[in-house]
């Protein structure tokens, strides 16, 4: 069983199911040679060649048209949107055709595609290269939002989007593509979407997180260990449609909830969820629900980002504001 990084891991995702199944092609703006800008693909265009594994042009509409058009004629295209700033021009095909396509045509075509994109700040990049939007396709009907937040997630989820029937956003947090190695099993064995995985079992707190903040969220948790303070720490993984009752269920145990995200905090997925438990776990809570979030601004430069973005100290506080509420 090989330890391999996150995007090591996708790489392998993507090379298993390129494998099995003849219908998937990779497209994107220089993942054949070049394997991608964070070498995501790197290895199978010499594989799987240039038919399957295309290096478009850099027209980022022209590649989410391509790939809804491949996808509703029984495809299972895998393109990449080099960076999440570039991924706007895409809304379009996403927004009014993928998510669409089942509804419009009442069944008879399905757009079984996915998206795949490099998200979040910390790697030094400036501000369309830094961005976290995941809010933005959160909101489409019809499309599904999954964020893994480590290498075994990255290939099970990527394999599940893949084999998905419906189109799939599927978004990688670049800022821990390599941050750690994970035993991972190359078997071609998904895992479930649609659903929280509980990383850690907890009684005083849920900390309700996605993607790289897990990093963070799962340090303010040993921290808080040594204090006596035991926070249960829930990955959500599938952002949309929201696996409400496993938060729901965190919350009657706990009673207390912080949701730490690297998004902009108007309107960002975190206010979803502390909707939803004002709606279905409002008896449960003993202390209103604190939100640790980016700022609503544009991402800063390199040297300003890391203030931008929720850090440990930061979470701690919102748990310790949480916690005084009697």
């Amino acid at each position: 069983m090989a330890r391999v990084t996150l995007v090591e891991a996708v790489t392998m995702a993507l090379a298993w199911e390129m494998e099995q199944d003849g219908r998937v092609v990779v497209l994107g703006e220089d993942v054949g040679i070049n394997g991608g800008v964070f070498r995501a693909t790197a290895g199978l265009a010499e594989r799987f060649g240039e038919e399957r594994v295309i290096d478009t042009p850099l027209a980022e509409v022209m590649i989410a048209g391509l790939t809804v058009g491949m996808a509703a004629q029984g495809m299972r295209p895998v393109a990449e949107a080099q960076f999440m700033g570039f991924i706007l021009p895409m809304l379009d095909h996403i927004m009014c055709h993928a998510g669409r396509m089942r509804h419009r045509t009442r069944g008879r075509l399905s757009c079984p595609m996915v998206l795949r994109a490099p998200f979040g700040g910390g790697i030094h990049a400036p501000e369309h290269h830094s961005e976290s939007t995941e809010a933005l396709f959160a909101h489409m009907p019809g499309i599904r939002v999954v964020i893994p937040s480590s290498p075994s997630r990255a290939y099970g989820l990527l394999l599940a989007a893949i084999r998905d029937p419906d189109p799939v956003v599927f978004l990688e947090p670049k800022r821990i593509y390599r941050l750690n190695k994970e035993e991972v099993e190359d078997n071609g064995e998904e895992l479930p979407l649609d659903v929280c995985y509980v990383l850690r079992d907890g009684s005083d707190v849920t900390l309700v997180t996605w993607g790289a903040m897990v990093k963070e969220t799962l340090e303010a948790a040993d921290q808080l260990a040594e204090r006596g303070i035991s926070a249960e720490v829930i990955d959500i993984a599938t952002i949309s449609p929201l696996d409400m009752d496993t938060i729901v269920e965190s919350v009657e145990k706990t009673g207390r909830c912080v949701i730490v995200h690297e998004a902009a905090r108007n309107c960002g997925v975190g206010a979803e969820i502390a909707a939803n438990l004002a709606d279905s776990g409002i008896w449960h809570l003993q202390a209103p629900v604190k939100r640790v979030t980016g700022y609503d601004s544009v991402m800063p430069l390199y040297k300003m980002e890391m203030k931008y973005m929720p850090s440990v100290k930061r979470i701690l506080n919102a748990v310790n504001e949480v916690l005084e509420v009697s």
